[in-house]
């Protein structure tokens, strides 16, 4: 006889086994239509993200008296503003260098042909000025030979540009949509679980928040950084490079690799020991980036120790690369909320270590909360000193409120007025 049947679990019927065949199929169907729209999922859930982050922008604008669809577009115009600026600075002098560096191509390989050392012996055994000049000669009948490959490439730009513009009406749709779509997931709860739905909704938008805006924090800082560098270093066109640099930051795992590029190419142009500096100077800082500034950052914008920073970051960008990298600390830090308030918090009672772990959680989100006000009292402080430095006339603003040793006055008692007492008398 079966065991099962002996210990008193009788076999399930086949209609249960028929659902289960059910709910796997469908589960299995569901995860191939998911497999093939995989790239629009990702570009949906970059939008949103970008939308939450910037929701705190959008909300102080609102406070300021804006309409939300004004604040919006506001943000989103001066977005368009900053990259044609960024153009405007970068594209002119970047086609008149590559142009120059086209016609002067054959100049520099006769000049290393004329070194005295290895490297002319070289150029002259392998006749290395003459191939460069016929290969310059060539370049056009080589484009014009390659249709196919201009068409690959030039497809691959139109999809991602169209990946960037499908993002972007995305993040603007879900700026605008944001607070009724969260009434709206509210209501799918049940009225009992719905206030802790509301929280783990709120602490998951305020960790994507302050994940964007430690990314922004970090691309900023690479870019000043880069500037301090170049001008030191002597770099041309330092400004338009450490623009490049701080936008390029914004991507992760490769970013600044794609940062670092143009400006290493541009010094060794410059000289063979300024490119090297450059190349120094941001394999330096990409170690320091990489395992001191972004994970103490991220640390304080999203709540998650350096270690979780970059273990994070490593696998999302091991499973699916650039948008996983991109994804991998917002989505740890929204697991983690989901963790502490749905499973923790409910195995809290009679449990000493949960409680222990719990409260060292929340002492780190409080001491997070303050360092974040003192940022801003800080930034609040420096922005009234600039007023007074550009407006000395006016003078520094009287302190709200008494001092500590002040005392308010007191108004005299308002007695009834002389047409108030008339009509008494009458």
């Amino acid at each position: 006889m079966d065991p099962d049947v002996r210990a008193g679990r009788p076999w399930p019927p086949m209609s249960y086994w028929a659902k289960v065949t059910i709910v796997v199929a469908l589960t299995l169907y569901v995860l191939g239509l998911a497999q093939s729209v995989l790239n629009i999922v990702i570009l949906v859930v970059i939008a949103a993200v970008l939308a939450i982050g910037l929701d705190p922008a959008v909300r102080r604008l609102q406070r300021l008296g804006m309409r939300r669809g004004y604040a919006v577009v506001a943000i989103f115009a001066g977005f368009v503003l900053f990259v044609v600026l960024f153009a405007w600075v970068v594209v002119p002098p970047l086609v008149h260098q590559v142009t120059q560096l086209a016609n002067d191509i054959p100049t520099y390989a006769q000049r290393l042909e004329a070194r005295g050392d290895w490297v002319g012996r070289y150029f002259r055994d392998h006749d290395v000025a003459r191939t460069v000049k016929d290969f310059v000669a060539n370049l056009p009948q080589r484009i014009a030979s390659s249709f196919g490959t201009i068409l690959g490439v030039a497809g691959k730009v139109g999809s991602a540009l169209f990946n960037v513009v499908t993002v972007a009406i995305l993040m603007i749709y879900f700026m605008l949509a944001l607070p009724s779509m969260r009434k709206g997931s509210a209501v799918l709860f049940s009225p009992e679980r719905r206030d802790r739905a509301e929280r783990v909704m709120d602490q998951s938008i305020a960790k994507i928040g302050g994940y964007v805006a430690g990314n922004l924090v970090t691309s900023l800082i690479c870019g000043v950084l880069a500037l301090l560098a170049f001008s030191v270093l002597g770099v041309p066109f330092a400004i338009p490079l450490a623009m490049w640099a701080g936008i390029a930051d914004l991507i992760p795992a490769v970013g600044s690799y794609l940062g670092a590029a143009p400006a290493v190419a541009v010094g060794f142009f410059q000289s063979p020991l300024t490119g090297v500096l450059v190349l120094s100077y941001f394999l330096v800082y990409q170690q320091f980036e990489n395992y001191f500034l972004v994970p103490k950052v991220m640390q304080n914008a999203v709540n998650l120790s350096p270690a979780a920073v970059i273990i994070s970051t490593l696998v999302g960008g091991s499973l699916f690369g650039f948008a996983g990298a991109l994804l991998a600390l917002p989505g740890a830090a929204t697991i983690k909320v989901i963790l502490y308030d749905v499973w923790l918090r409910g195995r809290s009672e009679g449990d000493s270590l949960v409680q222990e772990h719990l409260q060292a959680e929340l002492a780190a989100e409080a001491e997070a909360e303050a360092g974040a006000a003192a940022r801003a009292a800080n930034r609040r402080r420096m922005v009234a000193r600039l007023r007074g430095a550009f407006r000395p006339g006016e003078g520094p603003r009287p302190p709200e409120g008494p001092g500590p040793s002040e005392e308010p006055a007191e108004e005299p008692a308002e007695g009834p007025s002389e047409e108030e007492d008339r009509g008494t008398r009458d």
